[in-house]
């Protein structure tokens, strides 16, 4: 077997320290939007198996056994979501860094111009 031959493609993206942040900010937001939603549906599957979503038109029978096996289905994917936020946390504080970083190095570049721009002029 052999191996593929891959392209010599080189990329060139001209993309800001800015642009990249607010991208990675956008696509956190997204992620947490998509929990939000799994979230949403463990509940309505709470209520469906209890019969109190809303506009239902059929009542289950539910047995204990029943709602034990809901219960421990929806405790899983909850903790598979707070996973998924710790880990989305993490992201969040290390984009932080990287605009404050920036902005820093913006704002003492920027003093030492000023000053001397100050003492030349």
């Amino acid at each position: 077997m052999s191996f593929p031959n891959i392209p010599n493609i080189i990329p060139e993206i001209d993309i800001s320290t800015e642009e990249a942040v607010n991208l990675l900010l956008a696509s956190i937001a997204f992620e947490e939007l998509g929990l939000a939603h799994i979230i949403n549906a463990e509940a309505e599957k709470i209520q469906f198996v209890l019969g109190t979503l809303h506009n239902q038109t059929t009542s289950l029978a539910t047995t204990i056994e029943d709602l034990i096996k809901i219960d421990t289905s929806v405790v899983h994917t909850l903790r598979t979501v707070i996973k998924q936020q710790m880990l989305l946390q993490f992201k969040l504080e290390d984009v932080l860094s990287i605009s404050t970083f920036s902005t820093t190095t913006f704002t003492t570049t920027h003093t030492t111009t000023c000053t001397t721009t100050c003492y030349c002029g």
